[in-house]
């Protein structure tokens, strides 16, 4: 299966740079799997506010509530790098000026990270990278000021990412709050640093657990719940369940690989609790549906049902890397919902092994078509 397969074309202008005032005002399309022997293959147009209204009196809700933390920090390089450069090469003048841009993906250790840095070629292992007290501004000198963090370079990874080590702060997450910004996608094109105070907000789902830090995206599909939504569902009956899957690495990474089946996603940390495992395993013993929240919530719960030889859900902490295209099976996922993803991604893949390639693709034509908003701060499809 080519990558090549998943290709659309998409207007830049109809990717959305911002959110909209109300979360809940997102249009959503309706559309019906292959397998749905009602309507298959059939769309409707209609808005996120009528989603409550969907689902079955016995419906399971499951939705992931890990929290993004402002992962992008700004720091400086140690040693003498600041002397006087040309402006025509921007990232050259970044590393002679010290600079360097880090993007924490995934913690590995107590005072750990694996990290996405630019200009990546100049740093090496044993270089030492300066945060805050002004250690990021070029205009100050650096050597009377003392850094709020200040982590190492341990090593180099196969992608190109580095593993950080921080030097022991009462509080890391404190200052990385302090000092942080929001890890906007990068097809949301703001000037660096340019996150805006209502990022923090709304690049982050009202179900999001305080103590769930560990995303460095949003798992987007969520964006358009409000309590007043959550509200309704919960009127109807309709039962939910929380899991946590840290977004990392993986959400960054673009298919290189010309044939689906040769790439190979990154792990991502997550954790099933007793409870939830038991709500979930009832409502499949029960043949009820599962209406998963986020390609997130899916990839989470049939990675965890196919640890087990009775397709049942485990509960536990472990490490997800299960990469979903068309001819998988779903054990547990009957319906889901989530947002419209870049062309030749891993995430369409993993809807259209949903819901049809040929299916999807026609979906995404007509989102085009009637001029939907994509990617994170966009609109949203339900599929049944």
């Amino acid at each position: 299966m080519l990558v090549s397969d998943f290709d659309f074309h998409l207007p830049e202008e109809l990717i959305a740079q911002s959110p909209l005032p109300q979360r809940s005002d997102s249009r959503m399309l309706h559309l019906y799997r292959e397998l749905n022997r009602r309507e298959p293959g059939h769309f409707e147009d209609r808005m996120f506010a009528e989603f409550p209204d969907l689902f079955r009196p016995d419906d399971l809700l499951v939705v992931n509530n890990s929290r993004v933390f402002p992962a992008r920090l700004f720091g400086r390089l140690s040693g003498s790098h600041s002397q006087p450069v040309s402006p025509r090469n921007p990232a050259a003048a970044d590393f002679l000026a010290g600079r360097v841009e880090v993007l924490l993906t995934k913690q590995v250790a107590p005072l750990e990270w694996q990290a996405l840095v630019r200009p990546g070629r100049k740093i090496g292992v044993g270089e030492k990278i300066f945060f805050g007290s002004e250690s990021d501004s070029p205009e100050q000198s650096h050597a009377n000021q003392t850094p709020e963090l200040v982590a190492e370079v341990i090593s180099r990874g196969e992608f190109g990412e580095r593993t950080l080590r921080f030097a022991p702060v009462p509080d890391f997450f404190a200052a990385v709050e302090k000092l942080g910004h929001v890890p906007l996608p990068p097809y949301i094109h703001r000037p660096k640093e340019a996150d805006r105070p209502e990022d923090r907000e709304r690049y982050q789902t009202v179900y999001a657990h305080p103590e769930e830090k560990g995303s460095v995206a949003a798992p987007t599909a969520g964006l358009h719940f409000t309590p007043e939504i959550l509200g309704r569902i919960r009127q109807r009956g309709i039962e939910i369940a929380e899991l946590t899957l840290h977004v990392g690495l993986g959400t960054f990474q673009p298919v290189h690989a010309e044939r689906v089946e040769d790439h190979k996603l990154h792990r991502e940390s997550y954790h099933i609790s007793e409870p939830t495992a038991a709500q979930i395993n009832r409502a499949l013993d029960a043949k009820r549906r599962v209406v998963a929240v986020g390609t997130t919530s899916v990839r989470t719960l049939e990675f965890a049902a196919s640890q087990s030889p009775s397709g049942r859900v485990q509960s536990g902490s472990e490490e997800v890397d299960i990469f979903i295209y068309p001819g998988f099976q779903f054990r547990v996922v009957g319906a889901m919902l989530t947002n419209f993803h870049l062309p030749q991604s891993t995430l369409l893949m993993l809807v259209s092994a949903f819901a049809g390639r040929e299916n999807v693709l026609r979906a995404y034509e007509h989102a085009v078509q009637e001029k939907y908003r994509f990617f994170s701060y966009g609109d949203c499809m339900f599929v049944e």
